[in-house]
């Protein structure tokens, strides 16, 4: 019989979008009259039509497809190169922020990336993670051999947990100790809190003098619309040499069913190998890369070049805002129903102090049964979560007006 990797084992009862979605469905199931009426506000995922550009340019590259002249079988694992270009010069260049296409890798998505990255980094590093966290950058871990058991309140030993808490924004502090590697995420999921310049840089400052790595995962910043607030870690001096940056299509341009997504690793960043010597991390991702992953398709990285054309990145503006306007309208309605309310603006999250002092989980069956609006429990984000629930602006317009009437009416 086949040895499993333990690590497996030690991870909690299911993924927290799973096990809402095994709640909804029992739901459902036992009230059929009322399944056709539940909005779900629960999971991150898209709802409008992706940009005409993008599909337009996906319709092209599937008739070039169809012609040997234009056909293309296997691409560049790390992406096209006119794919990264387009990301080098729009997103960073363009901005005044040095990274160049070579430091690029297309991949099918940030979700994969952050958790993938994890392959080129030994064990023995000390790893810190905000509370609370995307679910991924944890259970990765886990899987990984990085922790240790499960404690009773969901943490793990081994990782050092900050405290993200109303008191300090929901922006990490650096820690205390020494860490070697750190994960961070703004605009913020869950809590679509974003960190200013000078927050960045004490986090930037703090790796320098540590020789800590940053992961950072940018994947709703084109959410952004605040002035003073960087869309990049690399906006900041020294980053280059201590950062590595994960981003997606899947928000900024709707992909969550189509999957794109880049990772990028300045070519001064620096691991050290068992006998202390510097190793250039970006050499080790582009090894992992071109092993495991063929490349995201030729279509779908024609349809992602699409959005950086003026034309995309308009009507990637106007996804943008559909979606921030949603935020905007559900952050007012939960303020109006006497709720403390964090995010929901710079980002497509809103952030929300449960009433009277319910548990997440509590007020998630409690959204569900009475109002018929799944949310999701902050509790599913780590221990500092508890207290809290997420709602996603990814929605229709008429189904955010319907949910924000609904609030209205449970919390009257």
């Amino acid at each position: 019989m086949a040895h499993i990797n333990d690590n497996f084992l030690k991870l909690q009862a299911g993924y927290l979008f799973p096990e809402i979605g095994r709640r909804v469905a029992a739901f459902a199931a036992a009230n059929p009259d009322k399944a056709p009426q539940i909005i779900r506000c629960g999971i991150g995922d898209v709802t409008e039509p992706l940009p005409q550009v993008a599909i337009d340019a996906m319709h092209k590259a599937v008739d070039d497809q169809a012609k040997r002249e234009t056909f293309h079988g296997y691409g560049p694992e790390q992406g096209y190169a006119w794919l990264r270009e387009a990301i080098a010069t729009v997103s960073y260049q363009q901005r005044g922020i040095d990274i160049s296409a070579d430091e690029i890798y297309v991949s099918d998505g940030a979700k994969c990336d952050t958790g993938n990255i994890l392959d080129i980094f030994g064990h023995n590093n000390i790893i810190a993670v905000p509370d609370p966290v995307y679910p991924v950058y944890v259970d990765t871990n886990v899987m990984n051999g990085n922790t240790g058991a499960a404690r009773p309140d969901g943490s793990y030993e081994g990782l050092v947990y900050l405290p993200c808490t109303p008191e300090n924004g929901f922006v990490p502090d650096v820690p205390s100790q020494h860490v070697d590697i750190a994960y961070l995420c703004f605009p913020n999921n869950p809590t679509g809190a974003v960190a200013n310049y000078e927050q960045l840089k004490k986090w930037v400052d703090y790796a320098l003098a540590n020789d800590t790595i940053l992961l950072y995962d940018g994947a709703y910043e084109a959410f952004v619309t605040e002035e003073g607030i960087p869309t990049s870690i690399f906006a900041i001096p020294g980053a280059r040499r201590c950062a590595i940056e994960f981003r997606s299509f899947s928000k900024q341009g709707g992909f969550t069913g189509v999957r794109c997504g880049y990772i990028v690793i300045p070519s001064e960043l620096q691991g050290k190998d068992a006998a202390g010597n510097a190793v250039p991390v970006s050499k080790l991702w582009s090894r992992r890369h071109t092993t495991k992953f063929n490349g995201a398709s030729y279509i779908v990285q024609r349809g992602a070049a699409a959005l950086f054309t003026p034309e995309g990145q308009q009507q990637t503006r106007a996804l943008i805002e559909h979606y921030l306007t949603n935020a905007k309208l559900l952050s007012e309605a939960c303020r109006k129903a006497g709720l403390k309310v964090w995010g929901g603006s710079n980002a497509p999250y809103v952030w929300v102090q449960t009433p009277d002092g319910m548990g997440s989980w509590e007020f998630f069956d409690k959204m569900l049964q009475e109002a018929l609006v799944v949310i999701t429990p902050g509790a599913g984000f780590g221990a500092h979560g508890e207290g809290f629930f997420r709602i996603s602006a990814f929605n229709s317009r008429e189904n955010v007006t319907e949910v924000c009437a609904r609030i209205a009416k449970l919390l009257a």
